[in-house]
């Protein structure tokens, strides 16, 4: 186990994050899901989160993050979830598929938290 340490505190906060596309449609394969995880990395790096572990499936994306303790999980979750479905992913989905309307992200649910204080 590896803490992470500020000026005042050392802290271990882990997530572990799910979300599922809307309506579960399989669509995060391919190029879509490259270029959610793509923008899923760039945002945890903005934020100074690490990422454990995650995984894109075609319908759904697991993350197990480490997050600073200013950082709200629902903070983390909206700038992911906003980036992906605003930008290019919710553009080439339309696109693919010739829909319109919202975009293709749908709930996103916090499985787990774990937190320790070494002190």
């Amino acid at each position: 186990m590896s803490y992470r340490k500020t000026a005042h505190s050392v802290y271990d906060l882990k997530y572990h994050i799910v979300w599922i596309t809307k309506y579960r449609k399989p669509i995060l394969q391919g190029a879509i899901g490259l270029r959610v995880r793509e923008l899923i990395r760039q945002t945890c790096a903005s934020l100074d989160v690490y990422i454990e572990k995650g995984h894109v499936a075609k319908e759904h994306v697991h993350l197990l993050v480490s997050v600073l303790p200013d950082i709200a999980v629902s903070e983390l979750v909206q700038r992911m979830k906003g980036r992906s479905s605003r930008l290019d992913v919710a553009r080439v989905w339309r696109i693919e598929k010739g829909i319109l309307g919202q975009a293709p992200m749908g709930t996103w649910v916090l499985c787990s938290e774990h937190r320790e204080r070494d002190g």
